[in-house]
C-alpha cells in the first residue's frame, strides 16, 4: 500500500525536526566550548600579566623587589654582607660628611666608548654621595658590570656596579651596608636620567655600591622601607647608552622585559669631583 500524502508530510516533519536538534546541539555545544576557552585566556592574561610585572619589580641583585642573595666568602671581602636586620649600617660604612653638602661631577664611562657626565647631590643625599665618592676614588666600580636591563612601557632601568661579572651581580658590592633611604621620589616617579641606589626589598639599610640608570621615567611603588636612593644624574650621553645598549634589549629568557643586557655593559671608567 503506498504512503499516505500525510504519512509523507509527517516524516518529513520528523526529520526537519531532527535536523533543527542537531543544529541545535551543535550550537550549544559550540557556546559551551567558547565559554571555556574564554575563561582559560583571561586566566592565563591575568598569570602572565602578574608574572611580568612580579618579574620586573624584582632586581637580579640588590634592588627593588628581591632580596639580596647570601654573599659568597671571599678574601677581599668585595661581597655586600647581608644585614641581619634593618635599621643599621653594616661595615665599614665611608662617612656622610665626604658629601660636604655640595654637587659632585664627573664621568661615567661605559665600554670605553659611552660617557656620561654625571652629578651627584651631595646635599639632598649626603650618605649615599659619600659612599659612591668614595667607591669612585678607591677605583672600585672599574671593571664592574651592568647585571640588569628592564625594558618595560614603565619600567625602564640599566643596573650597575655590584660585580666583575654578570653571574655575580646578585652579590657583589663593597663590602659594607648602609642607610638611611635618602632623597626618594613622594610620588614613586623615577625620571629619565636619575641615578638611584639598589637595595634589598623592604630593607632601607642596605644600600651598597649597585645603582641604576633610568633611561626613561620609571615608576618603582615603595616598599614598608620607602623608595629608593636618588644619589643624582646623568646629565649629558644618556642618548648614546640608548642607541648603544638599551635599545638593542635584554636577554629575556624568563620571557618578561627584563634580563641581562644583550650589549655586555662594563664600566671602565669613573671619575668625580
Amino acid at each position: 500500500m503506498a504512503p499516505s500524502k500525510n504519512d509523507r508530510e509527517a516524516r518529513i516533519a520528523r526529520e526537519r525536526l531532527r535536523a533543527y536538534q542537531a543544529r541545535q546541539t551543535v550550537h550549544e555545544t559550540g557556546k559551551k566550548r567558547r565559554r571555556r576557552d574564554n575563561l582559560i585566556a583571561g586566566i592565563a592574561i591575568v598569570v602572565v600579566a602578574a608574572a611580568a610585572i612580579g618579574a620586573q619589580l624584582a632586581y637580579f641583585g640588590v634592588g627593588p623587589g628581591k632580596p639580596e642573595a647570601k654573599p659568597k666568602s671571599t678574601a677581599t671581602a668585595t661581597a655586600t654582607p647581608t644585614p641581619t636586620a634593618t635599621g643599621a649600617n653594616q661595615g665599614d660604612v665611608p662617612s656622610k660628611s665626604i658629601a660636604d653638602g655640595r654637587d659632585w661631577t664627573g664621568t661615567l664611562t661605559l665600554n670605553k666608548d659611552i660617557p656620561l657626565g654625571v652629578t651627584l647631590d651631595g646635599k639632598a643625599a649626603p650618605q649615599a654621595a659619600s659612599a659612591m665618592i668614595s667607591l669612585v676614588q678607591k677605583g672600585f666600580y672599574t671593571g664592574t658590570v651592568c647585571h640588569r636591563l628592564t625594558t618595560g612601557s614603565t619600567f625602564k632601568v640599566l643596573q650597575c656596579g655590584g660585580a666583575k661579572t654578570v653571574a655575580d651581580g646578585p652579590t657583589g658590592g663593597p663590602g659594607f651596608s648602609f642607610g638611611p633611604i635618602e632623597n626618594a621620589p613622594s610620588d614613586n616617579i623615577y625620571k629619565k636620567g636619575v641615578i638611584a641606589l639598589a637595595r634589598q626589598q623592604n630593607n632601607a639599610y642596605s644600600n651598597g655600591s649597585q645603582f641604576f640608570i633610568v633611561y626613561g621615567d620609571t615608576t618603582i611603588p615603595a616598599d614598608s622601607a620607602g623608595g629608593y636612593t636618588v644619589v643624582g644624574k646623568v646629565t649629558s650621553g644618556l642618548d648614546k647608552l640608548i642607541t648603544d645598549v638599551t635599545a638593542k634589549g635584554s636577554d629575556n629568557s624568563n620571557s618578561t622585559d627584563d634580563g641581562v643586557p644583550k650589549v655586555p655593559t662594563t664600566i671602565t671608567g669613573f671619575t668625580i669631583k
